[in-house]
This record gives C-alpha cells, structure tokens and sequence, in this order.
C-alpha cells in the first residue's frame, strides 16, 4: 500500500501548495486594491480641501471668477505653461488673471474653443506689478529664467527697504490682476557694491507646480 499512501500523500500536497498559493495570490491583489484604494481617498480629500478653499476664495473676491481644473503641462520645456479645461465656450477670455487658494499662478495668455493656456508668473516672458505689503513699495517682478521656479523683483535700488520674509501683492496697476492678490515671498537680497540694483528673489505663493483647481478671474480692464 506505500505506494498508493505515497501517491495520495504527495496528491493531498501538491493541492494543499495550490490552495496556499491561490489565497496569497488573492491577499496580495486585495493589499493592492486597497493601497489603491487608500492613496484615491487621500487624493480626493485633498482635492475636496482645494475646492473649499477655492469656494472660500470666490466669496470674497470682487471680481467674477471660474473655476476650472489643470488638465496637463505645456510640452515646451522652455516655457512655464498650464492648460485648463475651460476655454471660449465657456467665457474665459484673453489675459485673464488665474489663481489657486494660495495666490496669483499667472495668465491666460491664449483662448481655444474647450481649453486654455495658462502662463505661469513664473515663465521668464511674463511680469507682474507688485507692491511690498510690509512698506507699500511698488516693484514689477519677472519669472526667472533659471531651473527653479522662483521670481525676480528688478529695478530695485541696493539701499531699497526690502528684506527676505516681505510678502508681495499684486499692485492693481496693470489693469490686468486685482489688487490685493498674494504673488510671493522674498527669499533672497544680494546687494553688491557695483551694481545700482539689488538682486531680490521671490518664492510664488501659488503652487506653480502642483496647482490642480484653479480660479480663473475677469481682467480688471474688462470691468
């Protein structure tokens, strides 16, 4: 008989191994699903905290504002461009301010029937008056053209009563953004002896590289 035992012994193991093997596979699909699961819901949570936010923001806004979301990057890796998924049809117009919670991101800079583009104040072509909220100083501050994306505030004097930690608001000359609205915070003051101008660097407040709603407002000029 020890070969039968054997045989339904080595039968009874090979269906054990495939039993056990079947339920791992199934325990580590369910681990999966709900890590996928889990990472869905913070991200919807987080989206959920933007949106009330932006809500928040609209309330207290003066000028009419849409929201809309960020549907991907420019591929020109030399320009610092969003493009939203509201456009023409939807009333968005040229040179329209746009911002999230935190503040200003930049301005609509072309309309098409569905969508938009969006250029970043940080993009090395766009400049945004802006006014030091600590001392009312006016400045006008330009993206850098260099890898992070930061701001500079050119055509300040070396002896300019500016210092890292001053926040800048939009200044509401332009005609184009409101007053009042955050651009950035002052990360670095480089005054050397031969130049007339300091060299001043700015932090945007608004998340230029993780903005996923956006609010998008009516141009001062069109009020």
């Amino acid at each position: 008989m020890r070969p039968q035992v054997l045989a339904e012994y080595t039968e009874d193991y090979v269906e054990a191994r495939d039993v056990a093997q079947a339920a791992e596979r199934e325990a580590r699909q369910q681990v999966l699903n709900l890590s996928l699961r889990a990472g869905q819901v913070e991200q919807l949570a987080l989206e959920n905290r933007q949106l009330r936010e932006l809500l928040n923001l609209r309330e207290r806004l003066s000028t009419s504002a849409m929201a809309a979301e960020v549907l991907y990057e420019a591929a020109d890796p030399y320009t610092r461009k969003l493009i939203i998924d509201k456009g023409m049809a939807s009333g968005i117009k040229p040179s329209s301010p746009v911002m999230d919670e935190h503040g200003i991101l930049g301005q609509v800079t072309q309309v098409l029937p569905l969508v938009s583009e969006v250029t970043l104040v940080t993009d090395r072509e766009q400049a945004i008056p802006v006014l030091n909220t600590r001392t009312g100083a006016r400045g006008v501050a330009f993206g850098e053209s260099g890898g992070a994306p930061l701001l500079e505030l050119r055509f300040m004097a070396t002896n300019a009563d500016i210092e890292v930690g001053d926040v800048l608001a939009t200044s509401g000359v332009d005609g184009v953004y409101p007053p009042g609205v955050m651009v950035g915070k002052v990360t670095k003051v480089e005054r050397r002896a031969e130049s007339a101008f300091a060299r001043i660097l700015c932090e945007p407040l608004g998340h230029v590289e993780a903005a996923r709603h956006v609010m998008v407002l009516e141009p001062l000029g069109d009020k």
